[in-house]
């Protein structure tokens, strides 16, 4: 199998050489460590009660999905379960007494997971504010409904002393675990992505891990790309943004919401803190789903793409990278490096929506991103991208069309609205019917046009 898997397990270290890096962190943990604190709920990253916490060499304490995290993810990390959760003296841990003195418990079984979770927010050092704690929570569900002592339990340890972590020791070289490859630099990652060019590119797993997961039917070969530097830079430009493709949402998410304010609420409903710990906007792009959070958004913000290959790099506008339903421009041999953003002029205004059927954790029935230039009284430019309306995300170029040039107006959005139809010719699914998908679509433009006239009104409040 090659070089073993290592990395710390509740401040031990550990070497696993005899077990398939395609294996899930969560079956490792039970079935080869006996570590049954952590559950299977749902196998696919929803529920939370396979919440463990990964500890950081900068300090920090992330919660991610055990049920979709694959053992070869984990090598050169820092893992911590419920079981390595210790007090002063083999005492319980504060975060567990705080459950426990609350009544945060009924049948237990999704218990563990909220205590991580609780553990990862403690660390955290946030407010105890209501809305944050609800954040913090989203990616647990209590099948007793028990949230309110839970919440109770989290406002007590809000930022509680915790003693720094075992600091990991990541690998300097590229490591290989039979067909799971795991290069340390671009040029590693390349060649093997020539070599292989059927090989699944893997980042976050948010994706790709159901497959182990959920269908237990793990890709043959794997190309783990987390530990590229070239992959993981932030880059903060005079006019633009740069975010390497495998910089997971939770790293990204400062940069973006300090440029693109609108993304902050939108960003805490896509997927939960646990999926954007390990979660990346290349993966999300690279899936070409027509569902995806992210496409219409980043459409919307004019975004490029950065696609390097041995043979060279190439940039390429987002809304020329879907080119059909889960088809992409990318060749082969080539991988998705960076993303970049112009920064919003003075003169721009920038919003964004997801509608799906409840707040948290739940795929989108439609996403859009809105971008526009107002001068003088009159649009002067505008970008408009959709998700969930078509077989790919896309720009609503006759939308886009019905404003352009227009006086600011209700009259003008009212074109817009109607234009929808013109653009998209949506499907029906369990999701939304086309009915629906069309008709929220212009409604969304509508509130659009009440958001920029009056800042602050109730229309901004969020679509569910």
């Amino acid at each position: 199998m090659g070089d073993s898997i290592q990395f710390v397990l509740n401040d031990q270290p550990v070497a696993v050489a005899d077990v398939s890096p395609m294996t899930t962190l969560l079956d490792w943990l039970r079935e080869h460590r006996g570590l049954k604190g952590t559950k299977e709920g749902c196998a696919e990253g929803d529920c939370g009660a396979c919440t463990v916490v990964l500890e950081l060499a900068d300090g920090r304490r992330e919660p991610i999905n055990a049920c979709i995290a694959l053992l070869g993810q984990i090598d050169g990390a820092a893992v911590r379960t419920v079981e390595g959760l210790r007090g002063p003296e083999g005492a319980p841990h504060p975060v567990q007494l705080a459950m426990a003195e609350a009544d945060a418990t009924q049948c237990g079984f999704c218990t563990p997971g909220f205590v991580m979770s609780a553990y990862a927010f403690a660390a955290g050092g946030e407010a105890p504010e209501l809305d944050t704690i609800h954040d913090a929570l989203a990616g647990n569900l209590c099948r007793c409904t028990g949230y309110r002592p839970i919440v109770q339990a989290m406002a007590a340890i809000a930022r509680l002393p915790i003693e720094p972590p075992a600091r990991p020791q990541p690998r300097s070289a590229s490591a290989s675990f039979g067909a799971f490859h795991a290069p340390r630099s671009l040029s590693e990652l390349l060649a093997l992505r020539e070599a292989h060019p059927d090989a699944l590119l893997l980042a976050g797993a948010t994706d790709l891990g159901l497959l182990a997961s959920r269908s237990r039917k793990p890709p043959a070969i794997l190309i783990h790309v987390a530990h590229v530097p070239e992959l993981r830079m932030l880059q903060d430009g005079s006019n633009s943004v740069t975010i390497g493709a495998a910089v997971p949402y939770a790293e990204a998410l400062p940069l973006l919401v300090a440029h693109f304010p609108a993304l902050k609420s939108y960003l805490s409903r896509l997927g939960s803190r646990q999926i954007r710990t390990m979660g990346t906007l290349g993966g999300n792009i690279g899936t070409a789903s027509p569902i995806g959070d992210m496409p219409p958004v980043l459409i919307a913000l004019e975004a490029s793409l950065s696609l390097a290959s041995r043979r060279g790099t190439r940039r390429i506008p987002l809304e020329e990278f879907f080119v059909g339903y889960r088809k992409t421009a990318l060749d082969a041999d080539e991988v998705i490096a960076s993303i970049t953003l112009p920064k919003l002029r003075p003169h721009e205004v920038f919003f964004c929506d997801k509608l799906s059927k409840r707040r948290d954790q739940d795929i989108s029935t439609v996403a859009a991103g809105y971008r526009l230039g107002l001068r003088d009284g009159k649009i002067e430019d505008v970008r408009v991208g959709f998700g969930g309306m078509a077989a790919m995300s896309k720009r609503a170029r006759q939308v886009e069309q019905a404003l352009k040039g227009e006086v600011f107006s209700a009259i003008a959005f009212e074109a817009a609205a109607a234009a929808v139809a013109e653009d998209f010719q949506p499907i029906d699914d369990w999701r939304g019917s086309a009915a629906y998908r069309l008709q929220a679509a212009a409604n969304l433009l509508r509130r659009l046009y009440w958001r920029i006239a009056e800042p602050g009104s109730t229309v901004e409040v969020e679509a569910l």
